[in-house]
């Protein structure tokens, strides 16, 4: 007994050795194949780096050949299409400017070396090299693909651009050479076909230029050899009757060889070090996975939350509704959401910086948690966008009297730091009976109801009705019509004329935009230009207004034009490069256009105004503030921001005749302006009165329907057209 159970543990223990011997042979077994595999990929992967480093520099260098030929056809462009040029080479003492600006600006010059001017029949007028003057026919110096290029610029038709390049022998090894006529900048040319002259530029491709290619694209050992030289890779270079001119070659750089041979040991050794690790890593992994677990659950929890205010954001928002009406399903309640957007927050963050504004975001959050009823959910969907929801019995009334309580507490002032800001918000109801209407439609019923308040004067709140829905479709087919016009061309201008006050002659106009909506008439601005302003189409809507009040206006000399600026027009930062763009394409002198600008968006950002104001008079043309007396007027916004003119709202105009008050007022008002020297433009003359009234107070422009309605763009022309033919008649009589 003793001997078979001292065998059998025997044989027990050399099972379980045999076993763990297996196991940890079959694993040396995988990691030495593992090491092959690795190996034999490296291999391959290095094999295939150093055939793409070659395919791509092979790509680089056809594309530097291509830019070093481009680079020649672009300095050729602005050289021969030059209005200067077509005067003087063609001039009979033109040869001094010829040689000033042609031939001595080939010495030193990285973009030619060579500059020559012939005539119609090839003969030589200017030949510059290298800043000197070159003697010598050119058919010895050139090889004939020099005419080649020369015929195909001859022949160009006049769609084409009558220039050519490419790659020609020379005496002095390869060159790219650029032929063109010499011409205006426009293309025209008033000389005949058989006295036409011809620049030619030339840009050696020597040594140091192909040193240069090679740095520049990073390619060693880079060099021009005889077209017939076997390469593996190589650009060959051909001239324009495709002769082969020579090859670039280079020496690879073999990055796969380089990388493979530096990695293979560690390789091996990190492969090697697998078996020992492995068990380590399988516990180590085990341990971390119960921790990523643990970390994911933190983690969704994390996602469903607004960093800066930690309140749910838009996802936790959809998660919580869509909970509450599950549960309204059952309960029978209803679900009521709450969109709040808070107004003047932009301006908080413009005036004192997004610093200040998350600190306000932050201090409505915590105002909006103590308000909120037991068990309600509030989150923070957007920048300074909030949304409530909670279940109710009472339905509506338990949301309506919800957001008096946040209008009133957002109505107060917030200290915010050392600052005091007053903000308010739009609030925007919609309810879900019984649950009845899902998470989706119920936000979005919401969102539209904050919109409409918003739209009613903010600071409100605004139950959801299916009307709103039938109005957001108008819109949103009013803002497609309106984009489409755009985007067509099919708005129109009215023009209005400005008279001056002493003559009664007109003086200038100012440009109004008119929009006859196809299948439904005319649509009023104060329709579409909203709408615009809100779908941000209005500097498109601006943009085109400026550009055809402009190119109208070239027709009247004698007048000046007038064009209103919206505010979302004055906050794009490049406004002023759209306004040099549009005076230079209408080739309209700047002091001939005024922009008139309105209070309101000086009041919520005077420091951009001024900025704003500033680089659009460096262009030139005029600033006015509209509808002045209307609401903020101050002498600090005429002293600070240096407007050209103020308009007087037509709202002082009215009552003059009636009203001492209204009369002090506006003398009052015309006084400060000419006090401060700018000149004062009445608008709403409707009487020959009020004409008079304004006029004796002091306004030097006026304008009103008393002097002329909104009118199209020819009877403009026919007012100009009668006032030079008084004029004329007027120099006649006093003539005679």
């Amino acid at each position: 007994m003793p001997s078979t159970s001292g065998a059998r543990r025997k044989i027990t223990g050399i099972g379980r050795h045999t076993t763990v011997t297996g196991v940890l042979f079959s694993f040396a077994i995988v990691v030495a194949v593992v090491t092959m595999i690795v190996l034999n990929a490296l291999g391959h992967v290095a094999q295939k780096s150093n055939i793409l480093d070659d395919e791509r520099s092979q790509e680089t260098m056809s594309g530097a050949l291509q830019t070093f030929q481009e680079q020649l056809g672009a300095t050729l462009n602005d050289y021969a299409a030059w209005d200067d040029a077509a005067e003087n080479v063609y001039a009979v003492d033109g040869m001094a400017w010829t040689i000033s600006n042609y031939g001595e600006m080939s010495v030193n010059s990285s973009l030619f070396n060579m500059a020559i001017v012939i005539d119609n029949d090839k003969r030589p007028i200017m030949v510059y090299r290298d800043g000197k003057p070159m003697d010598g026919s050119l058919d010895d110096f050139f090889s004939p693909a020099l005419w080649t290029l020369f015929e195909k610029v001859k022949a160009a038709s006049p769609q084409d651009s009558p220039e050519a390049t490419g790659f020609v022998d020379t005496k002095a090894g390869t060159a790219v050479v650029g032929v063109a006529l010499v011409r205006e900048k426009s293309g025209s040319l008033s000389v005949p076909p058989g006295k036409h002259r011809y620049l030619i530029f030339v840009r050696d491709l020597d040594t140091r230029r192909i040193d240069e290619l090679g740095n520049t694209y990073v390619i060693g050992g880079l060099k021009k050899v005889a077209p017939e030289t076997e390469a593996r890779y190589s650009v060959v270079i051909s001239d324009a009757r495709n002769v082969q001119l020579g090859k670039l070659v280079w020496a690879s750089r073999a990055p796969g060889d380089i990388g493979y041979s530096e990695v293979r040991p560690k390789v091996v050794q990190a492969l090697c070090l697998v078996g020992l690790f492995f068990v380590v890593l399988l516990v180590i992994g085990w341990m971390a996975g119960r921790r990523l677990k643990a970390e994911e659950v933190s983690a969704r929890e994390e996602a469903l939350r607004d960093r800066l205010s930690g309140l749910l954001n838009r996802d936790g928002l959809r998660v919580a509704v869509d909970d509450l009406v599950a549960q309204a399903l059952e309960t029978k309640q209803s679900v009521l959401v709450l969109y709040l957007d808070l107004d003047g927050f932009k301006e908080v963050n413009d005036a004192y910086g997004h610093g200040t504004g998350d600190q306000l975001i932050r201090a409505v959050a915590a105002g909006l948690q103590v308000l909120i009823p037991k068990g309600a959910v509030l989150a923070r969907i957007g920048g300074d966008e909030f949304a409530i929801a909670f279940s109710s019995k009472i339905g509506d009334a338990a949301a309506l009297q919800l957001s008096e309580h946040i209008l009133d507490f957002l109505a107060e002032p917030l200290e915010i730091g050392r600052r005091v800001v007053v903000i308010g918000a739009s609030i925007g109801i919609s309810a879900s009976p019984e649950g009845t209407v899902g998470r989706e439609e119920l936000v979005r019923r919401a969102d539209l109801a904050m919109y409409k308040a918003k739209e009613a004067g903010r600071a409100r709140m605004t139950l959801y009705d299916p009307a709103m829905d039938a109005d957001r479709e108008e819109r949103n087919a009013l803002e497609l019509d309106l984009r489409m016009a755009i985007e067509g061309g099919d708005l129109t201008l009215a023009y209005q004329p400005l008279i001056d006050a002493a003559s009664h002659e007109m003086v200038g106009v100012e440009a109004l935009v008119r929009w006859n909506r196809p299948g439904h008439g005319p649509v009023s601005p104060e329709v579409f230009i909203p709408v615009a302003e809100t779908s941000g189409l209005i500097e498109a809507l601006g943009l085109f207004v400026l550009r055809k009040a402009c190119e109208t206006v070239k027709q009247w000399p004698e007048l000046r034009i007038a064009v209103n600026v919206s505010p979302g027009q004055f906050r794009n930062p490049a406004f002023a490069d759209y306004v040099r763009y549009v005076l230079r394409q209408a080739d309209i002198e700047p002091k001939r256009v005024t922009l008139e600008v309105t209070e309101g968006y000086m009041i919520q950002n005077p420091q951009r105004t001024r900025q704003a104001i500033e680089r659009l008079k460096t262009l030139g043309i005029k600033i006015a503030l509209d509808d002045f007396g209307s609401g903020f007027s101050s002498i600090g916004y005429l002293r600070q921001f240096g407007f050209d003119r103020i308009k007087i709202d037509r709202s002082l105009v009215m009552d003059i005749q009636e009203s001492d008050s209204q009369r002090e007022m506006l003398q009052a008002t015309v006084a400060l302006a000419r006090s401060l020297d700018i000149p004062v433009t009445a608008e709403g003359i409707e009487t020959e009165e009020q004409a008079i009234a304004v006029r004796l107070f002091g306004c030097d422009t006026l304008q009103g329907y008393f002097f002329g309605r909104p009118m199209p763009s020819e009877k403009i022309t026919e007012l100009v057209l009668e006032a030079r033919g008084r004029k004329m008649n007027s120099r006649r009589t006093n003539a005679a």
